[in-house]
C-alpha cells in the first residue's frame, strides 16, 4: 500500500517540512538508507502550539496532541528528505522528550501521540522501538520534541 495514499485516506495533510531554528539540518542519511531526523517540536504555521510544561500548563491529552503535531512535522521532514513517504521501509526508533514538572510521570502516554500517528499511517512498518523522557525544558519552551530513525527502501 502507498503511504502517500494512506495519508489521503486518513484525511491527513502534512505541513511543510520545518526549517531549522539553529545550526543543524532537519534530517541526514548515512548510506541513502538510514534517515536520522532532528528533533521536531510542536510548530504549526511557524508558531509553537503548546508552550509550557506537562503537569503544569497541559494535561496528558493536550500533551498527546502536541506530540501528534510533532509527529506531523516529523513525517514532513521524512518526506522532504526521501522525496516520498513511499520510500520508507521501516521506522526503527522514536525518541520523545516531554517538557514536564518533576512530578510528571506520564511521558509515555504523551509520546503516544506521535507513535500512534506513525503506526496509523505506516501500519507494521511504523512499529518502532521508543524512549519517552521527561526533561526540564525544550527549545522555544515547546511542550514536546520528537525525533526518529527510519530505514529507507533500497533503490537501484
Amino acid at each position: 500500500m502507498s503511504f502517500e495514499k494512506r495519508l489521503q485516506e486518513l484525511g491527513i495533510i502534512l505541513p511543510e517540512a520545518p526549517k531549522p531554528i539553529g545550526s543543524y539540518v532537519p534530517s541526514i542519511t548515512d548510506d541513502d538508507r538510514m534517515l536520522f531526523t532532528a528533533g521536531m517540536i510542536c510548530l504549526k504555521d511557524g508558531q509553537i502550539t503548546h508552550a509550557g510544561k506537562l503537569g503544569q500548563e497541559f494535561t496528558i491529552e493536550e500533551g498527546y496532541e502536541a506530540a501528534r503535531i510533532c509527529g506531523l512535522n516529523l513525517l514532513a521532514a521524512v518526506k522532504a528528505a526521501a522525496g516520498s513517504l513511499d520510500a520508507v521501509e521501516k521506522f526503527l526508533t522514536v525518541t520523545g522528550f516531554v517538557n514536564a514538572t518533576p512530578e510528571f510521570y506520564q511521558s509515555p502516554q504523551v509520546i503516544n501521540g506521535a507513535s500512534d500517528l506513525i503506526v496509523e499511517v505506516f501500519g507494521e512498518q511504523g512499529k518502532h522501538a521508543r524512549a519517552a523522557v521527561s526533561v526540564a525544558c525544550l527549545p522555544l519552551n515547546s511542550a514536546v520534541e520528537v525525533q526518529a530513525v527510519v530505514r529507507l527502501k533500497k533503490f537501484g
